[in-house]
Order: C-alpha cells, then structure tokens, then sequence
C-alpha cells in the first residue's frame, strides 16, 4: 500500500480552503476558475461522516470518541486504497495519538503542507465561523481538549489548543514537511504556492501558476459564494469569505483579548513572528 497521503493541515480558518482551491485550478488548469462548490473533489476530508458510517457498517454517534478513533485507520486505509500516488486530504486534526489511535499514521503519508494563520486574526474568523463571541473563541483554542462538534456531514475534529495544534505539525516527522504562514501567502502568492508545488512534486508553469493565483484569488471566490453560495459555509456564520486580509485584529479585537492570546500563545507566536523577539 502506497504513502500517498499529502496532508493539507491547519487549525481552523487559516487558510486550508484557499490552499485546496488554488490547487484544484492549478491541477486543472482551466480557462476559467473552477466552481468552488466542486472543489472538494480534489482533496477529500479526514472527518466525512458518511465514510465512518460506511466502514462501522452502521449508524454511529459523530461525536463520540470511543466509536470514532478505532475506525479512523480503517477510513485512511480506504483513502489509499486507490493505489494513486497522490491522495491530497485535508485536516484541521491535531498531529498526536489519542487512545492509542495514530490520528495522522507514517504509513499512509507522503508529506504535509501546513498552514500557520495568526492567532489575532484566526480567532476572529474562527468565532464568526462557530457562532461564538470573540471571548469563547479566544478561550476555546487555548483550551487542551477544544475540538469541532461532529453533525450529519463530519465526525468531531480533535483540536487542542492553537499552539500545540502548530507545533505537532511542525515538529520533526518521517515525511517531507512544508509549513507556509497565511500572511506570505498574501504577501507573495507566487513565491509561496510555487513552493507548495515544489512540495507535491508537480511542474511549475508560470501562467499556469499565475491563472490559478487568478482563480483562487478572494475577488473570485467571494463573487463565486455571493453567487451560488459555498457548501462549507456553517449555519453559525452569513459567509465563509469575509475579508481575505491580515492584521484586522487591529481594529476588530479588543485589547484584553489580544492581550489573552499573546499571554496564551506567546512561544509558539514568536516561534512564527507574530511577536517581536
């Protein structure tokens, strides 16, 4: 069975579904953007109900562990199956073992893109997105055991907190690894996605990559979602797309929150720049 696995990894509202819908337009290399509703197609989740339910052979509770854990091996096993060379599977899971369950196992990896967001700025998106206030939020990615409620389409996703999210994916692995802050992506798209490219090990054209940049672009994907509206939009939030932006913590996020924050995740900010040395 082959290590086919790319893992596109984040915490929550960092980035993932831009990285999935860039690739997805450089994989296709349409004249024109592909339909973000039609982007899951090319990279699956970890978390799809309907496959736990399948491998359980039966109904299961999405939110509880004790069924979900044992089967996860056996829903990546059925990932890499297809004998493909590539599997790109998207994950907002921590990197650890939980009930003596590898959540992210050496075996059906190839390597990983991580994406690292700014916690300042995550958590504001990150409450939007949840339905919470900004306080919950802040107080949910700095607790150890935070983790995203399962529903019909996904089972729970295991979380911890912001920090030890990031550092398990950045610490050492078996695997070729490759960790892009959201804030480069925006600075420099094209010096930053071309090595996502070098990563997955596909060629780099240069129009190809600039049309895909195009493609995936927030004036694209926004006017998509107003348009026919986004399928990984919660219920909680008006829209997925809000701003595409960095450093609106500034203005949006009341000092003692950020001031939360900083004190909740001073090592692992300074670690990726978000604080002053």
């Amino acid at each position: 069975m082959k290590k086919s696995i790319i893992w596109l990894a984040s915490y929550p509202k960092s980035g993932n579904t831009w990285m999935r819908i860039f690739l997805a337009n450089y994989l296709m290399n349409a004249p024109e953007p592909i339909p973000i509703n039609q982007v899951h197609r090319f990279g699956m989740g970890d978390t799809i109900a309907r496959t736990y339910q399948m491998v359980a052979g039966r109904p299961i509770d999405v939110n509880d562990p004790a069924q979900i854990l044992p089967l996860r091996d056996k829903v990546l096993r059925g990932i890499v199956g297809n004998n493909a060379d590539v599997n790109f599977v998207k994950t907002h899971n921590i990197r650890r073992t939980d009930a003596h369950v590898d959540m992210i196992p050496d075996k059906y990896t190839r390597s990983s893109i991580y994406i690292v967001r700014n916690p300042l700025d995550m958590a504001l998106s990150y409450a939007r997105h949840h339905g919470l206030t900004l306080a919950e939020a802040v107080r949910a990615i700095a607790h150890p055991d935070n983790a995203t409620a399962g529903d019909a389409q996904a089972v729970v996703t295991f979380l911890g907190t912001w920090s030890e999210h990031v550092n398990s994916w950045t610490n050492r692995a078996p695997w070729p690894q490759l960790c892009i802050r959201y804030e480069d992506l925006l600075e420099d798209p094209e010096a930053n996605f071309t090595n996502v490219l070098k990563q997955v090990g596909v060629p780099i054209e240069e129009d190809r990559l600039t049309r895909a940049i195009k493609h995936a672009s927030f004036k694209e994907v926004k006017k998509q979602e107003k348009q026919h509206g986004f399928i990984e939009k919660s219920q909680s939030a008006e829209s997925f797309f809000t701003s595409g932006t960095s450093g609106r913590w500034k203005k949006d996020l009341p000092p003692e929150l950020a001031e939360q924050i900083t004190k909740d995740h001073r090592a692992t900010m300074k670690r990726y720049g978000y604080l002053p040395e």
